[in-house]
């Protein structure tokens, strides 16, 4: 159990990386360059779950499959699931509950991050 918590916390400390790189690639995308908030939320999604992906085979889970790409297959379609679900909480929350986006967004985040690491621990870094 306490393996698992252990892997959980370095799991969350990667995913706040994450969010650095989520929340400044959203608002370079959304602020800067004006362009629409749900496409600048996946772009943001997609550079975190890159990064967030090395960091997690090589800290979290001290992964040494070879198929790297099976596994980041793998692993994206669990970050797509998550995007689909991310960008739904902040749809529901901005557009029915008028929540500000980026308080929207990060309640999502940490919904998605619950869902992230279930799905990877069970299923992208699975011990064999």
């Amino acid at each position: 159990m306490f393996e698992l918590g252990l892997k959980f916390l370095k799991f969350s400390l990667v995913g706040l990386s994450g969010l650095a790189i989520d929340f400044c690639i959203t608002f370079l995308v959304k602020e800067k360059l004006r362009l629409n908030k749900y496409f600048a939320n996946s772009l943001g999604f997609v550079f975190a779950a890159t990064s967030n992906y090395l960091l997690n085979k090589t800290w979290t889970f001290q992964d040494t499959n070879p198929d790297a790409v099976t596994q980041f297959s793998k692993y994206i379609l669990i970050a797509i699931i998550g995007l689909i679900i991310n960008n739904l909480i902040i749809y529901l929350l901005v557009n029915k509950r008028k929540v500000n986006f980026y308080w929207a967004k990060l309640m999502a985040i940490g919904i998605v991050v619950l869902w992230n690491f279930i799905a990877n621990y069970n299923f992208t870094f699975v011990s064999i």
